[in-house]
């Protein structure tokens, strides 16, 4: 008789490896953070996210009961992902004056924002703030970040880069204000190639100790 295992000299496919709960549960939050950022909220799909993971719709439903509670998840996931990536980025750029530049360079942040980007699901998210089911992680995910980059202020203030008689949580909000409306004058701006390293400039004057813009934002 034939091994079971075995069919014209070939062996058996190994078994697909079970994902525990919590793998699995990050797993659609990695798909579903890839869906909502390519289609935005409301367009997304469930079944997308559930094709993508490759599981059943219902699959999503019982690890997140609703898609309002799938994107406040992703949210929260994402807040923490632009936490590490400043942590990350600011290795590459001291002091912290430095790092605002290079945050608010329009050159370093051009592929962020491209559709379907993490940067560009956070601006999904900046739109959502006032709607009602979706607008309180919304807006949980912005005062997390914005409270990321008053700490980054903050140092700047200490190593006298930063003006020390400006507020750091309102730079911040500032700061929130000039990235995430990126995509909007990005779209409807005339000249965007050069009007919008002019908006960068004029948001870290406002901020930089005596220093020269333009060389900042290069």
């Amino acid at each position: 008789m034939q091994d079971r295992t075995t069919q014209a000299g070939q062996a058996a496919p190994a078994r697909r490896r079970r994902l525990t709960a919590a793998q699995r549960r990050e797993s659609i939050l990695s798909a579903a953070t890839e869906v909502f950022a390519a289609a935005g909220y409301r367009a997304a799909k469930m079944s997308d996210v559930a094709a993508k993971v490759g599981v059943s719709e219902p699959v999503v439903f019982q690890n997140f009961g609703t898609k309002d509670a799938l994107f406040a998840a992703v949210l929260d996931r994402l807040a923490s992902g632009i936490h590490a990536e400043l942590e990350d980025v600011a290795g590459h750029h001291s002091p912290a004056a430095a790092l605002l530049a290079h945050i608010l360079n329009p050159a370093s942040d051009r592929s962020h924002h491209a559709p379907g980007s993490h940067h560009a699901l956070f601006a999904e998210a900046a739109v959502l703030v006032a709607d009602p089911a979706s607008g309180e992680p919304a807006r949980r995910t912005a005062r997390v970040v914005a409270s990321h980059l008053a700490d980054l202020v903050r140092s700047g203030q200490a190593e006298g880069g930063i003006r020390a008689d400006i507020d750091p949580e309102a730079a911040a909000w500032l700061l929130l204000s000039v990235l995430s409306s990126r995509p909007l004058r990005a779209a409807a701006m005339p000249r965007p190639s050069s009007l919008e390293p002019a908006v960068a400039a004029l948001a870290l004057a406002a901020l930089a100790v005596n220093k020269p813009v333009a060389a900042r934002l290069t």
